[in-house]
C-alpha cells in the first residue's frame, strides 16, 4: 500500500481528502502544518506528499525547500495544494522543483488521477535506473514508458568492445554518457609513479561518464574494458537535454552522484585507516557487491590479481600473501585462478 503524506491546515479539508484517499486504498498519514510536515516526512518516507501552499509558521515553499534539501526526501513526489488566488505565485513552487499542483476546491477525479500518475512514473523511474539484473530488453521497454525514452531508446547503436580496450583515458573531453548493457568495465588513475589504482567498476545496468558531462569538464578518470563489453553511446547533447527538462530523471542521477560520492568516501577511509587484511577483505567485498556473480553457490571473483590489488590500494604481493592467509583460514578457496568466497559475513565484518 502507498503512502502518502498529507500536509494540510484546514482540518475539513484535510479530513474530506484523507477519506478519499483511505477508500482509494492509499495509507494516509496527516499534518496540521509545514513543521509538523517536515517531521513525519523525514520520519515516515512517504510515496507522495500533498502539501498546502499557505500555512503559517512554514508555508509549502519551505516545506518543499527544506525537504529538497534532504538525501531522504528530496526525490519523493511533490504535489501542491493551492487556491485560485495563489495561481500568480505557484511558478516560482514549479520553479523550485514541485510535480504538480491542485487548485482547490479539489475535484475527486482529478486529485486520484494526478496521485495515480506521478506514483506510477516514480515507479517506472526506479525500475528503469536500478536495472539489478534485468534482460536489457525488459529495460528498454520500462524505458518506453517514461521520459527516459529518449535516453536509451532502442534505435541507439550498440557497440561492441574487446577486453582490454581504452574506452577514454583521463582529461579527454566527454562526448558521449554510457550505459553498460553486458561485460565489465574499469575506471582507474595512474599516479606519478606510473601505479594504477581503481576507481569504479561498471557492469550490466549501469551508467557511467555522466559526471563530468553533467559538470562541464574532462573526464577524471580512465576507463578500460576488463571483460568484452557491450555499450550504449548516448551523446551528451541528448542526454543534457533530459536532465534539464525532466525533475525526477535528474534527481535520480543526483541520487548516483551521491552514491558514488559515499562509495568514494569509504573507499579513501578504508585505504587511510585499515590494516592491509582489512583492505583485502573490503576489496574482495567490493567486487563480489559489484558482479554479483557466482559458481557452485558460492560469490566468485573472476578478475585478475592485478586488478584486485588495483581495487584493494596494495602492492599485488602484498595482497596476494593476505590471500593465501585468507585460504588458510577458511575464509576463501581459489581453484583455476578463480577466488571462491567461503565465509563473506567474516569477510564483511573483519576486525583486524
Amino acid at each position: 500500500m502507498k503512502k502518502i503524506l498529507l500536509i494540510e491546515d484546514d482540518v475539513k479539508l484535510s479530513e474530506n481528502i484523507s477519506e478519499i484517499l483511505t477508500l482509494s486504498n492509499y495509507n494516509v498519514i496527516q499534518a496540521a502544518n509545514g513543521k509538523e510536515g517536515v517531521e513525519k516526512a523525514l520520519k515516515e518516507k512517504p510515496d507522495l506528499i500533498l502539501c498546502d501552499v499557505t500555512m503559517p509558521a512554514l508555508d509549502g515553499f519551505g516545506v518543499l525547500h527544506v525537504l529538497s534539501r534532504h538525501p531522504e526526501t528530496y526525490s519523493i513526489p511533490f504535489i501542491f495544494l493551492t487556491g485560485r488566488k495563489e495561481l500568480v505565485d505557484l511558478r516560482k513552487g514549479m520553479n523550485m522543483g514541485a510535480d504538480d499542483y491542485l487548485i482547490k476546491p479539489l475535484e475527486e477525479d482529478d486529485l486520484l488521477n494526478a496521485v495515480e500518475i506521478r506514483l506510477k512514473k516514480n515507479d517506472r523511474l526506479k525500475r528503469s535506473l536500478v536495472i539489478s539484473g534485468t534482460d536489457i530488453n525488459e529495460f528498454m521497454q520500462e524505458a518506453n514508458k517514461s521520459d527516459l525514452f529518449n535516453l536509451t531508446t532502442t534505435g541507439r547503436d550498440i557497440h561492441h568492445y574487446k577486453k582490454k580496450h581504452l574506452l577514454y583515458s583521463e582529461g579527454e573531453r566527454p562526448v558521449y554518457v554510457y550505459f553498460v548493457i553486458t561485460g565489465k568495465l574499469k575506471g582507474f588513475l595512474i599516479n606519478e609513479d606510473g601505479k594504477e589504482f581503481i576507481t569504479n567498476m561498471y557492469t550490466k545496468g549501469d551508467f557511467f561518464g555522466y559526471t563530468a558531462v553533467i559538470e562541464d569538464i574532462n573526464y577524471t578518470e580512465s576507463v578500460q574494458v576488463l571483460e568484452d563489453a557491450e555499450l550504449m553511446l548516448i551523446p551528451k547533447t541528448d542526454f543534457l537535454q533530459l536532465i534539464n527538462n525532466d525533475r525526477q530523471v535528474s534527481l535520480q542521477f543526483i541520487s548516483m552522484l551521491s552514491h558514488n560520492i559515499r562509495e568514494k568516501e569509504e573507499k579513501l577511509l578504508n585505504l587511510a585507516y585499515n590494516s592491509l587484511r582489512k583492505k583485502v577483505a573490503k576489496g574482495i567485498i567490493t567486487v563480489i557487491d559489484k558482479f554479483k556473480e557466482q559458481r557452485h553457490g558460492k560469490p566468485v571473483i573472476q578478475i585478475s590479481r592485478e586488478d584486485l590489488a588495483n581495487v584493494v590500494g596494495a602492492a599485488q604481493e602484498s595482497m596476494i600473501r593476505t590471500l593465501k592467509e585468507f585460504k588458510t583460514e577458511n575464509l576463501i578457496e581459489i581453484v583455476d585462478g578463480s577466488i571462491y568466497v567461503l565465509n563473506e559475513n567474516r569477510l564483511r565484518n573483519l576486525l583486524y
